[in-house]
């Protein structure tokens, strides 16, 4: 997503934190459990009526976990744009279609199988694993060459038919060079992105350094950054467009100080297939394959017979990388997946939102007043509710299929994923899903009181008035709200 960055720990509004005293001071002067709940209700109540929600359409719904119990609601049936934290939603129907451990496969397609020469006439690669990096795709490379192929004659076809060939969907317009607005198709590699990494030259006014990661022919450079004196702050652009003679040329001006740290700035590709074939032929070559032809988009063959089945990921990793650093690729990948599963058809955003509403609605999910139209969040056409969202965490919760991966998933409060740097008054005791966007806040996922009671809870914020950076602060001083119940002593 497009993650408002917070490096400061945010003060509670100054209501909540009376609430939040007042919490503690009931235990300790040992007023009745009712009056201490209260206290803690009250306080959940102030932040979620916090500055940085001002002006905001919201959803917010608690209950116990365990039980079912709502705690505390506002508006909880108010659908609104979700941002990320629809991938609660994709990775839920994901998990339930296929199962945790399913690996999604790659097949490599031959004319025939190599003879004693280790000779192959042509290769085709079809496939659609969200989860294809370098590495995969080296794996890929190695395991051909232990098959005992060391050349491919003639041309090497990148088959991504099982994906419609949108890249982008349409609401999402316009759509940036950032690393989030990554093309989908259903080969790729590095979820359709790449470094650029821009470090001081040698002196003031000495061009900056650049370096493409990875380092593949199919990207050409041009490099107008330059080094300017110490302390001035980096003003960089990187911008990438297709080349005249194939590939994309990455543009990089701006400026760097002398002596300062290198910046590393990510970016989208515009041809997901073609860069995938720049990988896989930098890969073959690696491990000793020689191309004679190009390797490139295409179709396999009709007669083509399998060498190899490569089995990617296990589904249970795929979401872990979903959902704990909100990688929009794979969720939209997923959600074309399981359009491609359930019509046989082409994957799209089509037939994939469909196949996700009827797989949510199989299991139960309350969908009235829900608009889904793509997997990661980033359409502002998504519609959902908090109720929703808790819904399906508690769906989770009660399959022991699903529940396990999903919440391991999540990113923990101060410690790691998109909550790594946020929430520092609910370290530990939080693992939820963040969403993003600007004029958009969510934050959904489960929580563990200071008493040992455990919630469920999601929160969205839509138009607040006093920008991203503060509804931010408020969404983790509400996760620092629900964890803090003033108790000594664990709930039953």
């Amino acid at each position: 997503m497009q993650p408002a960055r917070v490096w400061r720990i945010s003060g509670l509004a100054v209501c909540f934190a009376l609430a939040v005293l007042r919490s503690t001071a009931a235990f300790a002067e040992g007023e009745s459990e009712a009056e201490r709940d209260a206290a803690w209700r009250a306080g959940i109540g102030a932040a979620a009526n916090a500055r940085g929600f001002q002006g905001a359409a919201v959803s917010i719904l608690v209950i116990d976990r365990a039980s079912g119990a709502e705690l505390f609601a506002k508006t909880p049936e108010r659908a609104l744009a979700p941002a990320s934290t629809q991938k609660l939603l994709t990775a839920l129907a994901a998990l339930d279609a296929f199962g945790a451990g399913h690996q999604f496969e790659t097949q490599l397609l031959v004319p025939a199988l190599p003879g004693a020469d280790g000779v192959v006439a042509s290769l085709a690669v079809r496939g659609a694993d969200p989860a294809l990096t370098g590495e995969q795709w080296w794996r890929l490379a190695a395991d051909l060459r232990a098959l005992g192929v060391t050349e491919i004659a003639g041309d090497v076809a990148l088959d991504d038919s099982l994906f419609d060939a949108e890249r982008w969907h349409p609401s999402w317009q316009p759509v940036s060079a950032r690393a989030y607005h990554a093309p989908i198709g259903a080969l790729a590699a590095n979820y359709g992105a790449f470094r650029v990494i821009v470090s001081p030259g040698a002196s003031v006014g000495a061009a900056a350094r650049v370096q493409l990661d990875p380092p593949l022919p199919y990207f050409s450079l041009a490099n107008a950054a330059r080094t300017v004196k110490p302390g001035a702050a980096a003003s960089l652009e990187v911008d990438r467009a297709l080349a005249a003679g194939g590939g994309e040329r990455v543009s990089v001006r701006g400026s760097v100080a002398l002596g300062a740290d290198r910046v590393e700035i990510w970016r989208s590709v515009i041809e997901p297939v073609g860069y995938a074939a720049a990988v896989f032929r930098s890969q073959l070559e690696a491990a000793g394959i020689r191309v004679r032809g190009t390797v490139a988009a295409g179709s396999a063959p009709a007669e083509s017979v399998v060498l190899y089945t490569f089995e990617g990921l296990p589904l249970r990793t795929v979401a872990d990388l979903l959902l704990k650093y909100s990688n929009n690729f794979i969720a939209e990948a997923l959600l074309k997946q399981l359009g491609q599963l359930d019509t046989g058809a082409p994957g799209s955003w089509q037939n994939g939102a469909a196949a996700m509403r009827a797989r949510l609605a199989a299991l139960g999910l309350p969908l009235e007043g829900a608009v889904l139209v793509d997997g990661s969040g980033l359409s502002r056409d998504n519609r959902v509710s908090a109720r929703l969202l808790v819904a399906a965490l508690r769906r989770a919760d009660e399959s022991f299929a699903i529940g396990p991966d999903l919440l391991a998933g999540l990113p923990i409060a101060a410690e790691d994923g998109t909550l790594r740097k946020r929430a520092e008054g609910a370290r530990g005791m939080v693992r939820a899903k963040t969403g993003t966007l600007d004029g958009v806040t969510a934050l959904a996922g489960y929580a563990r009181t200071e008493s040992g009671r455990e919630l469920a809870f999601a929160l969205i914020s839509n138009g607040h008035r006093r920008g991203d950076v503060e509804a931010i602060a408020a969404a983790d001083d509400f996760a620092a709200a629900l964890v803090r119940d003033g108790a000594a002593t664990p709930h039953p």
